[in-house]
């Protein structure tokens, strides 16, 4: 084949990071496969996705930008024209170019045509590992008898909700459409460990089970596309790299900005340039700098205005400067509920501005829907730390700051604690230097942040443009 890279990327969809036993997970044997890429690769410690929500997300990973610079800051179609993409790059350079699963969310312009397709309803729900195997070969192996480089897109629908053994039981059913198929391993309540930003109910932990077992399904896909490129002698010169559009789809974590809402697994495999089983454990990455990497490790020139840069002298052990922060964001629900917020992250503390708490305005998101929630709704009536936690949830505060080394489940804000101060004011000034630099439209609110009217009248302006219905 063509000496230029092949590109693998494959995505999970809602996957904490610490789901992976790779990066801590206490539970064994949720990610054999994710377990050996990395024993393969290089993992980074410091990995975030930019906005925790799905087709955001991966517009921001398409583009190199912000959702704000792309006008994909929710669930539509980018509303800025003309943004370079990285399949379409690619394929102007002699790449083919294919997806597998959640094209929607991964294909920022209508127009836009991959040169092989398939989606949910095609995989199993987007949840059967030997039909992802079965189009991963045939892509690779079409590849390479054309003798052209490829970049495949592979996007495994788990651990989004529902989770197996959870309410979907036709998914399972043989038909018209292909089925589902039970993960290699299940996990019961009694073998799971409840996340630290969640109370330790039966519920809990029974979805927390159900969570578990869909990640290991996800897993199982992983290993199935990476035996398809094993198979077809391709490993040498493919770039793999695997993350989460966001994290796991329960309270205190997706469609949020905090360390568990956008921080991600994120692997990277690639012979012969890549030390096996090495880390990096100081430098921050975000989806912003996928694009610009893969075009970099493809040796095509990048467009201007992306927001990110090439991480490709940290995949060879070199250092590299200005990824002591990390910038993440939110804006629209999939229900188009808008709750804005703005979030600097540096390696030990992490500040985060909600314009849209006002002390009457309610969070809702799609986390509400499962059992965990309810049994927090439920338990509050009797105990009062689970109750201020629900509280705190749905009704949030304008500002809050964690000591996420620390105190990584966010559970002590220490906005209000003078001994912070210093730290409070530094997070401040270099979020809003950010916004000023990204032209990001909620600056003058952060600026009159004290000045309630001026946050309402940038709430109006944001549902506006977002044509928001809540």
């Amino acid at each position: 084949m063509n000496e230029r890279p092949n590109v693998l990327l494959i995505t999970a969809d809602d996957m904490n990071w610490d789901a992976v036993g790779a990066y801590g997970c206490p539970d064994p044997g949720t990610t054999p496969n994710l377990d050996q890429l990395a024993a393969d690769g290089m993992c980074f410690d410091y990995a975030h996705v930019n906005i925790s929500v799905c087709q955001p997300s991966r517009s921001a990973i398409m583009t190199g930008r912000y959702p704000h610079r792309n006008g994909g800051e929710g669930f539509f179609r980018l509303r800025t024209p003309g943004i370079p993409l990285i399949p379409e790059l690619l394929r102007e350079e002699g790449y083919t170019v294919g997806i597998l699963g959640k094209v929607g969310h991964s294909t920022p312009y209508t127009e836009f045509q991959w040169d092989m397709t398939y989606d949910m309803d095609d995989l199993g729900h987007g949840r059967n590992p030997a039909i992802y195997r079965q189009y991963t070969s045939k892509f690779v192996q079409d590849a390479k008898t054309s003798g052209q480089p490829f970049f495949l897109m592979l996007n495994s629908h788990d651990p989004h909700r529902p989770f197996y053994g959870n309410d979907r039981d036709e998914w399972y059913e043989e038909g018209n459409v292909p089925a589902a198929v039970a993960p290699s391993r299940t996990f019961t309540p009694e073998e799971v460990t409840t996340p630290g930003f969640l109370p330790d109910l039966p519920d809990v932990r029974r979805e927390i089970a159900e969570y578990y077992s869909s990640v290991r399904r996800c897993d199982d896909t992983v290993g199935a596309a990476l035996e398809a490129l094993r198979e077809a002698g391709c490993e040498r010169n493919t770039l793999v790299i695997f993350l989460s559009d966001n994290g796991m789809a329960f309270p205190f974590s997706k469609t949020n900005c905090y360390l568990h809402s956008t921080k991600t697994p994120w692997i990277v495999r690639w012979p012969e340039t890549v030390n096996p089983g090495s880390r990096d454990s100081t430098h921050f990455v975000s989806g912003i700098d996928l694009m610009p990497t893969i075009l970099d490790a493809a040796g095509v020139e990048p467009p201007s205005g992306m927001d990110g840069n090439s991480f490709l002298p940290l995949l060879r052990g070199e250092k590299q400067d200005g990824r002591d922060f990390v910038f993440t964001q939110f804006h629209q629900t999939a229900a188009k509920c808008n709750y804005p917020m703005r979030c600097v992250q540096n390696h030990r503390f992490g500040y985060i501005f909600n314009p849209w708490s006002n002390g009457e305005r309610v969070f809702k998101n799609e986390s509400q829907s499962g059992r965990t929630m309810k049994a927090m709704q439920a338990a509050a009536e009797d105990d009062p730390d689970i109750a201020e936690r629900v509280n705190m949830f749905l009704y949030r505060v304008p500002e809050e700051l964690y000591d996420f080394k620390n105190d990584p489940h966010a559970l002590t804000n220490l906005v209000d604690d003078p001994r912070y101060d210093a730290e409070l004011k530094k997070l401040q000034a270099r979020l809003e230097k950010w916004m000023e630099e990204t032209g990001d439209p909620a600056l003058e609110a952060f600026r009159n942040r004290a000045n309630r009217a001026s946050l309402e009248a940038f709430m109006h302006e944001e549902a506006r443009t977002l044509n928001g219905q809540c």
